[in-house]
């Protein structure tokens, strides 16, 4: 009986100290692990973009973690899928926060989903970096919300100003995505922007993402007979706006922002899109240095050339780690504060400054669609 006590008792501490072995283990991974999580649209309606922009943070993380680190410690990205709606965004930013416990966030491309997502981590004091959201609310959100793209204000003027002075539009018609804080930010922008250069809005229509017949409005703004036509919304339902507009026989450029961004524009709207202009980040036909490297690295480990998304996504990320390197540690706090002080940080767009409203100071870029590619037209600063 003794010796059967004995057993049980051996046993049950042998069970006991592979229990306490495998709990310190899994708290010595996370001891040498910082765990930042994205948030981005891998499915849906602008899941290129999503991908895309996950694509540069992945590149950034891996440069960093190949370097040693940070801090010591290996980054480990937790990636979720707002499925381009932004509920969903918030149920994965939820999950980030509370059990996963990440050390700060990236993401999403839709300004609609970080405004849905982000006051998640505001509430926990989780520092949430913006690649491509650009709508001005989205830093209103509070102090850990922050971002590397310029604003919805910025490039809607810049729109308005190369309409009026480079192509000498004096009428201008607005077709707007009600559906997106994006696209009603930048036409608001751009209304403003158009007005004071003495352009006139001939016509205003509107539709939802996820349509696919623009027939009626297109109809409506022809009519209206504007000398360009405003479509800030993205590239799925662009291409179908611009294929049917060519339909009409339609022959006003379209000109929008960095929403139509992606190879799927062009594979949706065909040569209906020649012509037209955009408003964007940045150009992988710039020859500054900064951009050459990147794109070098970039079509070395994604075998393409990489867009402004990706370029955003590796900025946010570069951006992050630089602001943990100087925090010195991992508190949301400690993190907050280097991230507002970041200043003239080198990147692929420009050097970086973030100002008082927690905002990316930095230039935009005129692009012309010629033979289903970006033709760089000219750089405007702030």
């Amino acid at each position: 009986m003794k010796k059967g006590l004995r057993l049980m008792s051996l046993f049950l501490c042998l069970i006991f100290t592979i229990a306490l072995l495998a709990g310190c283990g899994a708290s010595s991974t996370d001891q040498n692990e910082i765990k930042i999580g994205t948030v981005f649209e891998l499915t849906g309606g602008t899941s290129a973009l999503g991908q895309a922009t996950l694509d540069g943070i992945k590149l950034a993380v891996k440069e960093a973690n190949e370097k040693g680190g940070v801090l010591g410690k290996k980054i480990v990205l937790i990636n979720e899928d707002n499925k381009s709606e932004a509920a969903e965004g918030t149920n994965a930013a939820r999950k980030l926060v509370e059990q996963d416990k990440v050390t700060a966030i990236l993401g999403s491309v839709a300004s609609s989903s970080v405004l849905a997502a982000a006051p998640i981590a505001q509430a926990a004091g989780i520092p949430w970096v913006a690649a491509t959201a650009t709508n001005p609310k989205v830093t209103e959100i509070g102090d850990s919300v922050f971002r590397v793209c310029f604003i919805d204000p910025f490039q809607g003027e810049v729109a308005a100003k190369f309409a009026t002075d480079k192509l000498k539009a004096k009428k201008a018609a607005i077709l707007i995505d009600m559906t997106s804080d994006y696209s009603k930010g930048l036409t608001e922008a751009f209304k403003e922007g158009f007005a004071k250069a003495g352009g006139k809005i001939v016509a205003e229509e509107a539709y939802s993402q996820k349509d696919t017949d623009f027939n009626a409005q297109l109809t409506k703004i022809r009519a209206s007979q504007p000398d360009i036509i405003f479509v800030p919304g993205y590239y799925a339902e662009v291409g179908l706006i611009a294929k049917q507009a060519k339909q009409l026989g339609m022959k006003q450029p379209l000109l929008g922002g960095d929403g139509w961004d992606s190879p799927k524009l062009y594979e949706i709207a065909g040569d209906a899109i020649n012509g037209s202009y955009l408003t964007n980040h940045y150009t992988s036909q710039d020859s500054s240095p900064n951009v050459r490297n990147f794109v070098k690295k970039f079509q070395a480990e994604y075998g393409r050339v990489p867009d402004a998304f990706s370029a955003l996504g590796y900025e946010s990320a570069a951006v992050l780690i630089d602001a943990i390197k100087r925090a010195g540690n991992t508190d949301g706090q400690a993190i907050k504060n280097a991230l507002a002080t970041t200043k003239d940080f080198p990147t692929v767009t420009g050097k970086l400054t973030i100002n008082e409203k927690r905002n990316a100071v930095k230039a935009a870029v005129i692009l012309q669609i010629q033979n289903g590619k970006q033709v760089f037209v000219e750089k405007v600063k702030p």
